[in-house]
This record gives structure tokens, C-alpha cells and sequence, in this order.
């Protein structure tokens, strides 16, 4: 499939989640230029995990279910790579659309309290993907991070119930776009100080 082909078929997914999970359009970042950037960067957080074991959890039936929407939702997006964490929880949220893809996912370790060190080093993982499509499956306290660190605006923090929004950061020469949408089940509403 072409590269034009690809966009084309991702804005097709992008406005098919639009238009079913609603979306909104968080503030544009003015940039000197998105040379070495992929074409379109994915980001979603792990799907909903269990408590227990505590310091690494798998999903739950519903965040096995989640990673099943995420597979289905981005089925026709053009992926060429995707990141994920050390953690099973980023992993196997990853495992139904990248076996789906052919794709083996990257692993970017991430450390407790590391969370500008981890996004400086998913950002130039992506980086290495120009012209690309990328997908990262990371945590709630470090996608604010990670955004910012491929040039997106500033987002709000992630509220712990909150699993299903699907960041869009659209790389592009004088600004950088995020779409902020939703995909699968839903998700309860989120305190004031939290997306």
C-alpha cells in the first residue's frame, strides 16, 4: 500500500472514531518544522489492568477486550511500528493489532519516575519512523510527556479509570496537531483535573 494510500485510509479511521466515539481538537503547537517526524503518531494508553500483582499487572477481560477494539479500530491505519513499555499491560494491549500486522512491537523501558527520560526516548524511537506510521502504548502518567516530547501541545492529566483515548499527533511543517478521540468501551467521566 502506498504512503498516500495509507494517510488516506487512516483518516478514514480517524473519522470513523470521530464520528463514533467523539473527538476533540486540543490546541495546534507551532514548530520550525517536523523534518526526521513520522507521517502520524498514535498514542493510547495500556488497556484496563488488574490489581494484582501489583508491580505488573496483566488486563483484565475488559482491557483484553479494549486491546481487541484497538486492533479493529486501527485494522486499516498503515502502521509501520509500533512502542510499547517493558510492562505486560503495554504489551499485551499491543499483541491483537500487532499480530494482526506482522509487526513485532518495540520495546522503550520505562522507569518509575523517569516518566521526561522514557518520553525523550519513545520520541526519538519514533523519530527513527519518518514519513511513517507509528503506534505507542504507554502509560497514563507518562503520555502527557510523550506528546510533548514529538512536539504536541500540553495535555491534561490522564485519570487512573480512564483507558480509551486514542491520541492523533499530526507532525507537520509550522505545527504539530493533536485529535484527541476515544476508542471502545467507554470510559467514566474524568475528575477536572484529568482527560
Amino acid at each position: 500500500m502506498s504512503r498516500v494510500a495509507r494517510l488516506q485510509a487512516l483518516a478514514s479511521v480517524v473519522l470513523a472514531v470521530t464520528l463514533i466515539g467523539g473527538c476533540s481538537t486540543l490546541p495546534a503547537t507551532t514548530t520550525t518544522g517536523n523534518t526526521g517526524m513520522p507521517a502520524l503518531i498514535l498514542i493510547v494508553r495500556h488497556a484496563e489492568k488488574a490489581a494484582e500483582p501489583s508491580d505488573d499487572p496483566p488486563l483484565t477481560a475488559a482491557g483484553v477486550e479494549r486491546a481487541q477494539a484497538l486492533a479493529a479500530a486501527l485494522r486499516d491505519a498503515g502502521v509501520n511500528a509500533i512502542f510499547t513499555t517493558q510492562l505486560i499491560r503495554t504489551r499485551d494491549t499491543a499483541q491483537p493489532f500487532a499480530a494482526a500486522r506482522g509487526l513485532t512491537p518495540e520495546v522503550i523501558p520505562s522507569k518509575r519516575g523517569e516518566a521526561k527520560a522514557h518520553a525523550e526516548a519513545v520520541a526519538a524511537a519514533a523519530r527513527k519512523h519518518a514519513g511513517e506510521i507509528v503506534l505507542i502504548v504507554d502509560h497514563s502518567n507518562t503520555i502527557p510527556a510523550v506528546i510533548a516530547a514529538l512536539g504536541g501541545p500540553q495535555v491534561a492529566n490522564i485519570c487512573e479509570p480512564v483507558y480509551g483515548n486514542l491520541f492523533v499527533l499530526v507532525p507537520g511543517t509550522g505545527e504539530t496537531r493533536l485529535v484527541r478521540s476515544h476508542y471502545g468501551a467507554g470510559d467514566p467521566e474524568p475528575g477536572q483535573d484529568c482527560k
